[in-house]
């Protein structure tokens, strides 16, 4: 089996091992933000070689919350027991700010979402995390 960027990541910088089960959700919100992220951001760029600012355009009306919260939102079904309980356990974190734009419903499902993509980033389940989004965007139409 391939070993996932993750467990290269932590080899090539002598991180420790650490059971992921004691990370918070809100941790696991954090690194599954820049995730997230970079994903989108890698469809985007590799569907078009354009201006920079039509780059972040396009990447932003996918990351922010209320879009986060649809893909969720559509994603319940294709959760796994697993998934749905790294995914409520983030979206009922207690985070101490919120987003600028965004509702207080759709930052916590946003929330919940980015602990699950952290989560599948972290144990080095990125094929998964990746069929997920593909799953929403599809099902979805986003425009990535």
């Amino acid at each position: 089996m391939e070993k996932g960027i993750e467990t290269y990541i932590k080899e090539q910088f002598d991180v420790p091992a650490v059971d992921i089960r004691t990370y918070s959700p809100l941790t696991l919100a954090y690194i599954g933000d820049g995730v997230f992220d970079l994903i989108i951001r890698s469809v985007v760029v590799g569907k078009g070689n354009t201006r920079a600012n039509q780059l972040h355009q396009r990447t932003c009306q996918i990351v922010k919350a209320h879009t986060q919260a649809e893909i969720i939102e559509f994603l319940q079904d294709y959760l796994t027991e697993e998934e749905a309980d790294v995914y409520r356990r983030g979206r009922n974190a207690k985070s101490p700010t919120m987003a600028k734009n965004a509702t207080m419903s759709d930052y916590r499902k946003a929330t919940g979402l980015e602990a699950l993509v952290g989560y599948l980033y972290l144990t080095d389940r990125f094929e998964r995390l990746v069929e997920l989004i593909r799953i929403a965007a599809d099902g979805l139409g986003l425009k990535l």
